[in-house]
């Protein structure tokens, strides 16, 4: 129900807005003043990680000499307000679009406008379920979670109970991340007992509420997974106020400071940490090459991930991935 009515919402703002115009008639050089314009529509600004990425699409827009703009909604669950910026940034004519859907299929009809007037897509950090995007510039989700699932049967001696905690089911990220989590933990240990996924919206204080829960539900359990940096955040703040230190295997995804402090403290096993910086330069770099008829060389640009935890935190390697 919900897509359906999103789906309404870009259709009725598409119809209002005369979006519809053909590409012969939009300026090619966007709207900021005959610059080349790329809008950048992320997933929201309440985590660092998102000002790390802002971080390097800025840098990629001196690098190339082009004007960007960078925003998303207050919330991770805003997929209608994410839609809205969409549709505004559309409405400028840009030359190329970046995009981080919430939702992995609201987003589609007004890229399939983009389509139409020949405004080349390159999606970031989460994909859509459609192939407009010229490319994705992502972390391996799947892959990364699956790491971070053997890295927590390592940590709890194979056995035991295990909650995972996940931002939303309908962007690509919350899905590849459950998915990879749960599926490796399903086919490599059997011994391992998953409880039901939750879903905490990305927000920290609600991921904590949901957490407590979970933890007074269940005194027996062992790991906990948050997967992204608000759910992370969220367990360790449940494991903190419940005064269960050291009791429970903490082990996020993603950085930023709260999360760097608690491995470092020994709160957090440890975490998959993405690379933001080199995501949101290659986001920028790509949808400026599209416009100049270069396709990228694959669909999926992988930007990488590395592992970090108390032993290896201040490696060289880590540092230059986290954005505390």
């Amino acid at each position: 129900m919900k897509k359906l009515v999103l789906a309404a919402l870009c259709a009725a703002v598409m119809a209002s807005s005369g979006f519809a115009s053909s590409g012969a008639d939009k300026n090619k050089s966007g709207s900021s003043g005959g610059a080349t314009y790329i809008p950048l529509i992320s997933k929201g600004f309440q985590h660092q990680f998102w000002q790390a990425v802002k971080q390097g699409a800025d840098q990629a827009a001196k690098d190339f000499n082009i004007v960007i703009t960078f925003e998303g909604p207050e919330s991770e669950s805003q997929v209608d307000k994410q839609i809205e910026m969409l549709q505004t940034a559309l409405g400028k004519n840009p030359v190329a679009l970046g995009i981080a859907a919430l939702d992995s299929q609201a987003a589609i009809p007004l890229l399939q406008q983009a389509q139409k007037n020949n405004i080349p897509v390159i999606a970031f950090d989460s994909g859509v379920d459609s192939d407009i995007p010229l490319a994705t510039v992502s972390t391996n989700n799947i892959e990364a979670a699956g790491f971070a699932a053997d890295k927590m049967a390592e940590a709890i001696g194979g056995s035991g109970k295990v909650a995972v905690i996940v931002h939303d089911q309908t962007s690509r990220t919350g899905i590849d991340r459950r998915d990879g989590f749960v599926k490796r933990i399903q086919e490599k240990y059997p011994n391992i007992q998953l409880l039901e996924v939750q879903y905490g919206g990305g927000d920290h204080l609600k991921s904590t509420e949901i957490a407590k829960a979970v933890i007074n539900g269940n005194p027996d359990l062992k790991g906990y997974f948050g997967a992204n940096e608000g759910s992370a955040i969220g367990v360790v703040n449940a494991v903190t106020e419940l005064g269960l230190q050291g009791q429970i295997v903490v082990i996020g995804y993603d950085s930023g400071k709260l999360q760097i402090d608690a491995i470092r403290s020994g709160l957090m096993y440890g975490a998959v940490q993405q690379n933001p910086v080199l995501m949101g330069y290659r986001t920028v770099e790509w949808a400026f090459k599209a416009t100049k008829g270069e396709k990228p060389p694959t669909k999926v640009i992988d930007s990488g991930y590395v592992w970090a935890d108390k032993n290896n935190i201040d490696s060289s390697e880590v540092k230059a991935v986290i954005y505390e």
